[in-house]
């Protein structure tokens, strides 16, 4: 247990605290199994190390963290580990990667020696992290009714702007927006220029890492999408190396046109897949990886069996790594998207762009964008780019950065 302890307390004490995201105070850590989902590279780890730190202050070596693909767990399983731990005062486990676990036994997989853990230990909080491609893997223990789940997103616009030390708001909600939005909007572009920093988001914000090394944030982003493609989609999927590469192909068919309005049978003739069923679930992957986000104006039964009417890259930065050419259009609408789906519905309306909480048509827009295709109908907003302060149902898109 001495090497548990030993690395788990070099990476909690290395991690810093000077920022934090959105989800830490939302997490209720009363909650004896917490679940935290998101995209590869959003911050999950970097969550986890900081409140294991805040618990650790509290008490010392209460908390534990340790990542499912480390090499103590080669011979060691989850429960061992956490009986001897929990003999040791541990109060609580942080357990990264969990879809990474190596396999101990036929049909007893990570989530069942969750369930052990939570069933045989009362005394331990369990703390577990994954990357959300985990939702098409059914885990042999049954951890629905026990488990709290979480959801972390990217970076909104305005977490960027408070990481980089450049403004400093509580979030808003959509109907404040909607509502107030030239107030708001002037109180906020009274401290300072948001154009040019809402240009930097789009294009290098989303993911908490740019600052490491601006030259190579392309780079890192591709790669992420590499793994994630090559590793964690087949590790809860058991596709072939062949499938990978189709998922590559239709990635990059995506990035080509996004919003990308799919023509079936021309992508299954592209990637020599004889089966719509397949190509829709390679489509279903794809999303549960958090690498696209499909729309349709209704969505019936089973989505995964069901054609989607438009696929999005899920976020904008996605964009300008995979495509060669700045499509501005599709730019603003994956924005609006991105910031949207966390907490609202959104689906696609017969007039507009999209279609908010069933209720609300939104427009999106340059400057010059007219109300015309939404004209005559009710709770329509037209949300314009290069626009600092909107007026009336004319709502700056930036805006919409600071939902969450």
């Amino acid at each position: 247990m001495q090497e548990v302890f030993y690395y788990s307390n070099r990476l909690i004490k290395s991690v810093k605290s000077t920022f934090e995201r959105y989800l830490l105070a939302e997490i209720n850590w009363d909650c004896r199994l917490i679940e935290i989902l998101g995209a590869r590279g959003v911050g999950k780890t970097t969550l986890m190390l900081q409140k294991a730190k805040a618990l650790n202050k509290e008490k010392v070596n209460q908390a534990v963290y340790l990542s499912l693909d480390d090499k103590l767990l080669f011979q060691n399983s989850l429960v061992d580990i956490a009986e001897e731990l929990d003999k040791f005062g541990v109060n609580y486990l942080f357990f990264d990667e969990v879809h990474k676990y190596p396999l101990k036994y036929k049909g007893f997989d990570w989530s069942a020696e969750i369930k052990n853990i939570y069933d045989r230990l009362p005394g331990l909080n369990i703390i577990y992290s994954g990357s959300s491609a985990l939702s098409i893997y059914k885990g042999h223990g049954d951890l629905s009714r026990r488990k709290s789940s979480y959801k972390l997103n990217g970076f909104s616009f305005r977490e960027y702007l408070k990481f980089n030390g450049v403004f400093d708001r509580t979030k808003i909600d959509l109907q404040s927006i909607l509502v107030n939005h030239q107030e708001i909007s002037t109180d906020i572009t009274s401290n300072i220029k948001i154009i040019p920093h809402f240009k930097m988001y789009l294009k290098y914000g989303y993911f908490p890492f740019y600052n490491d090394g601006p030259d190579f944030y392309f780079d890192r982003i591709n790669n992420i999408l590499n793994v994630i493609l090559e590793t964690d989609i087949p590790a809860v999927s058991d596709i072939s190396f062949q499938t990978t590469f189709k998922l590559k192909k239709l990635l990059a068919a995506i990035a080509s046109s996004a919003p990308y309005v799919p023509n079936l049978v021309k992508l299954r003739n592209e990637l020599m897949v004889t089966d719509q069923r397949t190509l829709l679930k390679y489509l279903d992957f794809l999303e549960k990886a958090e690498v696209i986000t499909s729309l349709s104006q209704k969505v019936k039964g089973n989505k995964i069996m069901q054609k989607p009417d438009k696929i999005y890259l899920a976020n904008p930065n996605y964009f300008y790594s995979l495509s060669i050419h700045e499509e501005i259009g599709t730019i603003r609408e994956t924005f609006f998207e991105s910031q949207l789906r966390l907490n609202h519905k959104v689906t696609l309306p017969p007039k507009g762009d999209f279609l908010v909480d069933d209720k609300f048509v939104i427009e999106i827009g340059g400057k010059n964008k007219t109300s015309k295709q939404i004209q005559n109908l009710k709770n329509a907003f037209l949300v314009l780019d290069d626009i600092e302060i909107g007026v009336a149902n004319q709502i700056p898109l930036w805006l919409f950065g600071f939902i969450y």
